[in-house]
């Protein structure tokens, strides 16, 4: 089940009936009110969309408040929303949101970018994989990253951003190819999705981010930095 949180109703029907079409099961909410009231009867969704602009609250503050739930902040978030700004993308991103899609947007490109969240929310937990690279280590099983000891709160997508790049350390990855790992999806343009991630990611491992290099021209890579190194 997906929950879409839209005041335009013409675009929340096109959306809802869209969905519908292609496999989905749709509810839509005309404000954060509703979607609140909905969660509270304990039925969760799989993934939630929410619009920023709306009546009442806005998207950022509905956001924020899913994030700090203890019932809902595992919940994967796309933002919807007709603001286009980096500042804008930067800080849904800081308040957790799994992706970010600027109106006007496609309806197959947002049923690509749906199944792609849907993918990657469930992670590969049982899996028993960790990396530590200087002061950075990632563990796969925990889903935990901490930096010289100190726990990093990361988004999904920042997580898996992370392990990408650790995983394969000492190679460039290219944009391309980390939007397509990390997204499932390649559109044009859109490369810039990975820069706006890897600058909320860096900030967020603080003294840990000179592990992450940029390759002008092409991409990112990890510097195989021995983790004793960082005692």
């Amino acid at each position: 089940m997906i929950y879409y949180v839209e005041d335009d109703s013409s675009i929340r029907e096109l959306v809802l009936y869209t969905l519908k079409n292609t496999g989905f099961e749709a509810l839509g909410f005309d404000n954060g009110a509703e979607l609140a009231a909905k969660l509270k009867k304990g039925e969760m969704p799989q993934l939630i969309m929410l619009d920023i602009m709306l009546p009442g609250e806005d998207g950022m503050e509905i956001l924020r408040k899913l994030k700090s739930g203890a019932a809902t902040k595992k919940i994967p978030v796309i933002m919807i929303t007709a603001k286009d700004t980096e500042f804008d993308k930067v800080n849904g991103l800081d308040c957790g949101a799994d992706d970010y899609i600027s109106k006007p947007f496609g309806m197959m490109e947002l049923v690509a970018r749906i199944k792609a969240v849907l993918r990657r929310s469930g992670g590969e937990t049982e899996n028993d994989e960790s990396y530590a690279y200087g002061k950075v280590k990632l563990d796969l099983r925990s889903h935990t990253v901490s930096v010289s000891g100190k726990t990093a709160e990361l988004t999904l997508k920042e997580f898996e951003l992370l392990r990408l790049l650790m995983k394969n350390a000492g190679a460039v990855l290219t944009r391309d190819m980390l939007l397509e790992n990390i997204w499932g999806y390649d559109f044009d343009g859109e490369t810039r999705t990975v820069d706006v991630h890897v600058r909320t990611l860096r900030q967020k491992l603080g003294e840990g981010a000179a592990i992450i290099e940029t390759v002008r021209g092409v991409g990112y890579k990890v510097k195989p930095v021995p983790a004793e190194e960082a005692l």
